[in-house]
């Protein structure tokens, strides 16, 4: 569909919105929301990398799930990835993601000082 996975303007980096798809393209972390959550961290932080920043640089993150009821699963990776000083972030819940398995898809707002 045609879309850049990290655009660096200025300082800011946008990170568009990153799922659990693993290197090969495959789903990473099956049904659970924790894993699936750790694989999209992973994959926001190497998009973050080729933009020349860090997740230490992030300054807003958007979580979109697809069951509102597994927030502390994905809450728990995120916090895990973002560490002490965590950016502004939400968490919403959306009726699917573009792959039905898919259960979490994050997009992130970095500054690079």
């Amino acid at each position: 569909m045609g879309y850049s996975r990290a655009v660096r303007a200025g300082a800011l980096v946008f990170v568009s919105g990153c799922t659990a798809a693993g290197p090969d393209g495959e789903l990473v972390g099956g049904p659970s929301a924790y894993e699936q959550t750790r694989q999209a961290c992973r994959n926001v932080e190497a998009a973050l990398a080729q933009a020349g920043a860090t997740v230490a640089e992030v300054v807003r993150t958007r979580m979109y799930v697809t069951d509102i009821s597994r927030w502390e699963e994905v809450g728990r990776a995120h916090s895990e990835t973002f560490g002490a000083a965590p950016p502004a972030s939400s968490i919403v819940e959306v009726s699917a993601l573009i792959d039905p398995r898919m259960l979490v898809e994050i997009e992130a707002v970095a500054h690079v000082s």
